[in-house]
């Protein structure tokens, strides 16, 4: 299934918001209208798009700061995990499936940055919010949430097929977006051997970048 993807950089520290629409229906869904609520609203206004949903990966600040301002404009509330969608009525929930047109979307829960962190499937594109990045991992506040989130890695996103688009939260890596396989061969931290190597390179990722020449 084709999904179109619009990404759009809403300021913040990098932040990166999305829309993605079934072209058939023009019924879309928001990931993150942060920083710049109106840019993702005016956006699928001028288009006709229904935004039928809207989520945040997670409740920082960065990514919640637009989600009343986005609920005025387009009358869509921003639900984050564990909240119940008024459009259908189902939790926000790991392996909840949302219909979408003629297709339809799913809510895989990957906690580690946070406990609520949500990643989103839409066909072969994967909102990955705050958990994985482009050649890197959301930052976490402790050995346990490094094991969470370790394990959501590679235990819910690195299972994925490998050419399943990534978009990830903040402009933070070389590019905007990148693959699931990509990030298989490529991500220092998904190449290490074992969670303990994982928690030894969060620890010292400032040493690596500077060695391996990372902005």
């Amino acid at each position: 299934m084709g999904m179109r993807v619009e990404q759009f950089l809403t300021g913040g520290d990098r932040n990166f918001g999305y829309l993605a629409v079934d072209e058939s229906t023009g019924e879309a869904f928001a990931v993150d209208p942060s920083n710049s609520p109106g840019m993702l609203a005016g956006f699928a206004a001028e288009r006709g798009w229904r935004v039928r949903y809207a989520f945040s990966t997670h409740g920082h600040q960065d990514h919640c700061n637009g989600n009343d301002e986005f609920r005025r404009l387009t009358g869509t509330r921003v639900l984050l995990f564990g909240e119940p969608c008024p459009e259908t009525g189902k939790l926000v929930s790991d392996g909840a499936v949302f219909p979408l047109g003629g297709a339809s979307f799913s809510i895989i829960h990957t906690p580690g940055h946070t406990e609520d962190s949500i990643c989103i499937l839409a066909g072969d594109a994967l909102f990955t919010g705050d958990t994985l990045f482009v050649g890197k991992v959301g930052g976490t506040w402790s050995d346990d949430d490094a094991r969470r989130e370790y394990r959501s890695l590679h235990e819910r996103l690195m299972t994925l097929p490998e050419e399943i688009r990534v978009f990830p939260g903040h402009d933070y890596g070389t590019s905007p977006i990148s693959t699931i396989g990509r990030e298989k061969s490529g991500n220092p931290f998904l190449l290490q051997p074992g969670v303990e190597a994982f928690i030894d390179l969060k620890r010292n990722w400032a040493a690596y970048k500077k060695t391996h020449g990372i902005v």
